[in-house]
């Protein structure tokens, strides 16, 4: 991409807007136009949840980001990627030995799993807001063609399983967080949760708690893996950008001025403009944006 003439602008100097970076108006006046391609990266979480800012307590990209960086930056995993003396070369976030729970069942909290496994965590646990899914096709809510609502398991969940939980299905469904428990130095020690009892009442699915069946399951670590909101908010008031549900705002691809912003000169694409999705999508998206701004350069 390089000798295609692409010019690959990282850490503080690309940080719009930052010291030693340009800024939005520096980046529209020395430029034809503009594509906003920052993906979703605010991740929800329970910040209102008590215990929320107890040490061990974390998203779980700052947990998988840090880990990748070490990997990265050692250039190998053949071993030496991580220090088990706590040194330099250590993750930001280490787990070896740690009781581990990771709340959300998505690709994220997978990759969790994963990583707490290749770490060498005591114990994991994984929690899911809904209910248990049939091993097969549920063929009265989701019948053919419709995807198959059944129970999956991934790579972590069955690394998971069978090296760190004596063969068990760590997932533990429809449980909802009440509390993250802490010692008196400010680390998380557990999080209390409560079962919950669904049931389908006009056409939606309704949830609540049974009585009786709060407790607290112990944890040093806490990953929350609850999906992504939308993309950060300072480059929409740098560009001058309207947002819609937190993303981008932009035309879709087969309307007028197809992926321009309300700033004439600003493009967006991918999950910044679409919300959290697919990596099919982010490839799709590239490729018709580059088509845009190309129609919007030439005129043709």
């Amino acid at each position: 991409m390089e000798k295609e003439g692409v010019a690959f602008v990282c850490g503080a100097a690309g940080h719009i807007g930052r010291v030693g970076a340009p800024s939005a108006e520096a980046l529209l006046a020395g430029s034809d136009a503009v594509l906003l391609a920052t993906g979703a990266t605010v991740g929800r979480d329970l910040g209102s949840t008590p215990g929320r800012n107890l040490t061990g307590v974390r998203l779980a990209m700052e947990f998988l980001h840090g880990n990748t960086k070490t990997i990265l930056d050692h250039g190998s995993v053949d071993g030496n990627w991580r220090s088990k003396s706590g040194g330099a070369d250590a993750p930001p976030i280490d787990v070896a030995g740690k009781r581990v729970v990771i709340i959300g069942g998505g690709d994220t909290g997978n990759d969790c799993i994963g990583t707490s496994v290749r770490h060498g965590a005591k114990s994991i646990t994984n929690l899911e807001l809904l209910p248990q899914p049939p091993p097969q096709r549920d063929q009265q809510n989701t019948p053919w063609p419709h995807w198959p609502n059944k129970q999956r398991s991934d790579y972590g969940h069955e690394e998971a399983a069978e090296l760190v939980n004596s063969g068990k299905d760590i997932r533990i469904f429809s449980v909802q967080t009440k509390e993250f428990i802490g010692n008196a130095a400010g680390q998380v020690t557990g999080i209390k949760i409560v079962d919950l009892e669904w049931t389908h009442k006009d056409g939606r699915m309704q949830m609540k708690e049974v009585p009786g069946s709060e407790r607290i399951l112990e944890a040093d670590f806490v990953f929350l893996a609850l999906g992504f909101l939308g993309p950060e908010g300072p480059l929409a008031q740098q560009f001058g950008v309207k947002t819609e549900k937190g993303n981008y705002q932009a035309a879709w691809g087969r309307e007028a001025g197809a992926f321009r912003t309300s700033n004439p000169k600003v493009f967006a694409a991918g999950d910044c403009r679409r919300g959290q999705s697919l990596v099919v999508w982010g490839i799709a998206e590239g490729r018709e944006a580059s088509k845009a701004v190309h129609r919007h350069l030439m005129g043709n």
